[in-house]
């Protein structure tokens, strides 16, 4: 008889066991990135902070929304002074894509200027503080030179080639007048792009932007006042905007992206890819930005 009753206490132990288990990992199921339930439908919120050297984490968050139904409409945070134009360019394309499916509401924090107003452009909406730093659209590229710095330590610097501008913006010779006008035509060509990709996202006269592409930033007031933005508000306005334009009743649950596991390996790895970009860049002297010069972040 004991023995009975201590097969049946271990059998309801094993199924409050098993319950128990399935319960954590229905829960682990439905927990979003940032730790919190996801039931039902939302707003993705994707956040875009410091220089923008890098796209593909941002990408791959953008077409993770795009392509999730639950996901109703996207708020885009950005915070950066911009940065490479190649990156910029490739999230401006994919907020493009996202875009034509759903709501996009861009809400500016401190500064989103040059290459971090040009990933907003194409948003549905643009929403800033009054104080945000936006605007600097132009192209800038810095390069250096250390000639003179090699001759006063007794280095001399050979360099072989295939054509006259091959090595044009070298640190290590002085620019000669073709190189000049060689690599203002390709920051022009830049600056072209950047202000119609302005033109088409605000739905804006070209010849509109092109009068206030010279570098200049705004506040966020004057950014509104140029229909540079739609509003002035907070995230959290944004967040309830674009819960509005998505058609969701009620204060919109936040869906953030699922956390990004990294493994040693991959973070040795990724560190291995900053460091030779770095190194390649100033080797090369020079490099072709959206970005506001002077910021910090």
């Amino acid at each position: 008889m004991k023995n009975k009753w201590l097969w049946v206490v271990l059998i309801i132990a094993g199924i409050c066991m098993v319950l128990f288990v399935m319960s954590v990992l229905m829960f682990a199921c439905l927990r979003r990135g940032d730790g919190s339930l996801a039931w039902g439908e939302g707003v993705g919120l994707v956040e875009v902070r410091g220089m923008i050297v890098d796209s593909q984490e941002t990408v791959k968050q953008l077409d993770e929304f795009r392509k999730n139904d639950n996901v109703k409409a996207v708020v885009l945070r950005i915070d950066s002074p911009g940065g490479v134009v190649g990156p910029s360019q490739e999230i401006y394309a994919e907020v493009r894509k996202l875009c034509a499916k759903k709501k996009v509401v861009v809400s500016m924090g401190s500064l989103a200027a040059s290459g971090g107003y040009y990933i907003a452009a194409p948003a549905s909406m643009i929403m800033a503080n009054p104080g945000t730093i936006t605007g600097s659209i132009g192209v800038l590229m810095k390069i250096s030179n250390i000639e003179g710095l090699m001759g006063k330590i007794g280095m001399k610097a050979y360099t072989l080639k295939t054509g006259r501008y091959k090595d044009a913006g070298s640190p290590l010779r002085t620019m000669t007048d073709e190189d000049k006008a060689m690599l203002q035509r390709v920051i022009d060509n830049a600056n072209d792009q950047f202000v119609r990709a302005v033109a088409e996202g605000r739905r804006l006269p070209v010849d509109e932007v092109r009068k206030i592409a010279d570098g200049r930033i705004f506040t966020g007031e004057q950014a509104l006042a140029l229909k540079l933005i739609d509003k002035v508000g907070t995230l959290q306005d944004a967040v309830e905007e674009a819960g509005r334009l998505a058609g969701i009743k009620g204060e919109p649950q936040v869906i953030r992206p699922a956390r990004k596991r990294s493994l040693l390996l991959d973070m040795l790895v990724d560190e291995s890819i900053s460091r030779i970009r770095e190194i390649a860049k100033q080797e090369k002297g020079m490099s072709l930005n959206y970005e506001m010069d002077g910021a910090t972040q």
